[in-house]
This record gives C-alpha cells, sequence and structure tokens, in this order.
C-alpha cells in the first residue's frame, strides 16, 4: 500500500511537471493553391487553450511563453481558443485583464488573431474579445481578415454551437487572398470547402491524459481520435491541432505535454516532370 502510495504520488508530480514545463515546438510546412508568384513563405505560429489560472498557468508563465514564440520569428500568431481557466479545483482564477495582459507582449508583422473557445463562451465572451483586443489581438467570429496573402478566416466555437461556416467562407472570399481556417475545434474540418487547404485548431489537449496502451482517456471530438492530434492530411488538405498550453479539470499532463506548432506556409510543390 506505502509503495502504490509513492508510485501514485511520484506519477502526480510528474504530470504537473509535464503541464507546467515549456512547450514544445512542432514545425511542418504546408503547399497551398493559389499562392503568389514571388511571394515568400510565411512563418505562422499557433498556440491554444491558453486556460489561464493557478496553479500551473499564471500570467508570468504566459509571459514566459510569449518570449518563446517571439524567438521563433513568427510573421503571424494565431490563437484558438479557451483563453479561460474556470477549473473548481483552481488555486486562483484571474480576471480576463489580468490573464492576457502578456500577450501584449507578441511581435509578428502581420499581427496576431484569435477565436474564443468553449470556455471563454460559457465564461465572459465580450470580456475575453475586450481584453485580447486591448492587448493587440484581433478577434474573428465568423469573420476574416487579409494578413498579407492569405484570408484568415475565424470559425466561432463550433462546441457551442457558435459557428457560421457559410458566413465566414463569405467573409474569406471577401477579403481574398489564400485561404486559411482558425477554429477553436477541429470538427468542422470534414465539411470545409475544398477551397480551404489548411484549418489550424486546439480544443483537444491531444486528450491531455494518454495513457501507455490505452491512449487518450478522452477526445472531446466527436469524431473520436479522428482530428484529435496534430497533424492530419486528408483529401488534399490539412488540419493542424495543437496540444495546448494550459490544463482543463486537473493540472496534470500526461503522454500529452504543451506544444506550439510553427507552421511554414508557402506554394505546394511542383509535380515532377517525367
Amino acid at each position: 500500500m506505502l509503495l502504490g502510495l509513492i508510485a501514485g504520488l511520484a506519477l502526480a508530480v510528474f504530470s504537473y511537471w509535464t503541464a507546467t514545463r515549456d512547450p514544445v515546438v512542432r514545425e511542418t510546412r504546408v503547399g497551398l493553391d493559389g499562392w503568389p508568384e514571388g511571394q515568400r513563405p510565411l512563418r505562422v505560429v499557433l498556440a491554444s487553450d491558453l486556460h489561464v489560472q493557478g496553479p500551473d498557468m499564471p500570467p508570468e508563465r504566459l509571459a514566459r511563453i510569449v518570449e518563446q514564440i517571439n524567438a521563433l520569428r513568427p510573421d503571424l500568431v494565431l490563437l484558438a481558443g479557451d483563453f479561460s481557466g474556470d477549473r473548481q479545483l483552481a488555486t486562483r482564477w484571474y480576471s480576463y485583464d489580468e490573464a492576457l495582459a502578456p500577450l501584449a507582449g507578441l511581435r509578428a508583422p502581420l499581427g496576431s488573431v484569435a477565436v474564443l473557445g468553449n470556455h471563454d463562451h460559457w465564461r465572459d465572451p465580450g470580456a475575453a474579445s475586450r481584453a485580447l483586443v486591448a492587448n493587440g489581438v484581433r478577434v474573428l467570429a465568423n469573420d476574416a481578415l487579409r494578413a498579407g496573402p492569405l484570408a484568415v478566416g475565424g470559425l466561432d466555437d463550433d462546441f457551442t454551437g457558435r459557428d457560421d461556416l457559410p458566413r465566414t467562407m463569405e467573409r474569406m472570399r471577401a477579403v481574398g487572398g489564400v485561404p486559411i481556417l482558425l477554429s477553436h475545434s477541429p470538427d468542422p474540418f470534414p465539411e470545409l470547402p475544398s477551397e480551404i487547404g489548411l484549418m489550424l485548431a486546439g480544443h483537444t489537449h491531444c486528450g491531455q491524459i494518454r495513457l501507455p496502451l490505452v491512449g487518450a482517456i478522452t477526445s472531446e471530438s466527436r469524431h473520436g481520435s479522428r482530428y484529435s492530434c496534430g497533424r492530419v492530411d486528408e483529401n488534399g488538405r490539412t488540419v493542424i491541432v495543437s496540444a495546448g498550453l494550459g490544463t482543463s479539470v486537473l493540472p496534470f499532463r500526461l503522454g500529452a505535454v504543451p506544444d506550439l506548432w510553427l507552421v511554414e506556409v508557402g506554394p505546394r510543390p511542383s509535380a515532377p516532370a517525367h
């Protein structure tokens, strides 16, 4: 019994350390149709699920992650929602103003863009949006903006039924450019029009707790594990799902480390000549 208690305590300590470690940077390249000739590829950083709350994600930790993002020299930063930390067992809750103040330090020539997540809609979407805007982050809710050669669409949260894909597509076509879509949840991916070559999302935490031989104890996706983590290429399109930075329910991670994605977007490779 004592050995079991010691093993359980050791596992809890390790899982908390994993949850609070510096995020891993995962790098990939995605080729997109319609890339303007002569336009250099862009460096896009995806961060999701900040869940700012004590003890694992205080604003001071977020400030360090902002420095890590800036060191990647992004052209564009995309934030895929769930800024709120509202865990019942949190040691401290922060207002959105307190929680998101470090985001003012983000440095990207094409700016920083966010969508809200289910926790933000459950808590106070207005306060979340105001705090993001006050710290230099543009918030998209079924809307789009032009960022260099990109038409960046921001789909509002699918999990809470706020998404409007037809309206988002209409706005993306209106602003023009190479279309990419930011969404909190990856679940809308199979429904996207073929013109969307890249979707970036979060929400799933890659399971947050992934047990050996069993895998994730929950996927938080109606598609199960299909789009629950990482890069998935399907029918000529790509979805990238971040494991996120913070935690939900418990301040632990096991087998699903915090991560950032550095995505180089550019033209599709030319087909080899025969």
